[in-house]
């Protein structure tokens, strides 16, 4: 058997498009493609095929709940205390400020404008 990363795709569930696609390119500095699947609106993040992770979208409709609590989805940042800066500036609350985490780096979690948990890694310098 082949070891892979499992998971592909991911979806976050926003109940306002525009307010998390101008947070989402704000605070990461993302350009989201904009469209619509099966009925419901989507922005989706850039896709590097062939990259290691995963790329999915932000998510409008009726099956689509913003929350706290579920699956945590991890962003690579370059610079973790940039990203917070930004996320700040954007109105984001801090859930779980910057802690090392030895040799695997840095992890941060914030509120999206959408309040969604969404936590931030990166690797040391």
């Amino acid at each position: 058997m082949t070891t892979t990363n499992p998971v592909v795709y991911f979806e976050i569930p926003v109940s306002d498009m525009q307010r998390a696609v101008r947070f989402y390119e704000a605070v990461f500095g993302y350009e989201l493609r904009r469209g619509t699947v099966d009925g419901y609106a989507m922005a989706f993040f850039p896709r590097a095929d062939g990259s290691r992770g995963a790329s999915g979208a932000l998510a409008q409709g009726n099956v689509y709940k913003p929350a706290k609590a579920g699956p945590v989805l991890y962003f690579d940042v370059a610079d973790i205390d940039a990203v917070l800066a930004r996320a700040e500036a954007q109105g984001a609350a801090i859930l779980y400020p910057k802690k090392d985490i030895g040799e695997a780096g840095f992890v941060a979690e914030i509120e999206d404008s959408e309040g969604n948990r969404i936590a931030l890694s990166a690797a040391k310098d």
